[in-house]
């Protein structure tokens, strides 16, 4: 990363700071991800008062997790759809030509 487009911030996920070297148009994104993994975490220790923050923030990366895992599998499902409809296509075509 060039000095010139890079930043230091801190953010604070879970009460802890965590210095950054970042590149400075990632900043307003970094900041936003750690406001709602902090939110994530505070919802569950509101749902679970007898877990310790440690616990809480094990299962806002579960459900981060899942979520990116689920978003994976929409992604796959659609590309595979799509590459199927154009080599579809792609053989419509070959009929066309060598009739």
């Amino acid at each position: 990363m060039e000095d010139q487009d890079s930043k230091r911030i801190t953010i604070t996920i879970a009460g802890r700071p965590y210095p950054l070297k970042i590149k400075a148009t990632d900043e307003a994104v970094i900041r936003k991800i750690a406001r709602e993994v902090n939110e994530k975490i505070n919802r569950f220790q509101l749902s679970y008062p007898n877990r310790d923050k440690q616990d809480c923030l094990a299962l806002a990366l579960l459900a981060y997790a899942v979520d990116l895992y689920k978003a994976n599998l929409r992604s796959d499902a659609h590309s595979s759809k799509e590459l199927s409809e154009k080599l579809s296509g792609i053989n419509d075509l070959l009929d066309q030509v060598l009739q």
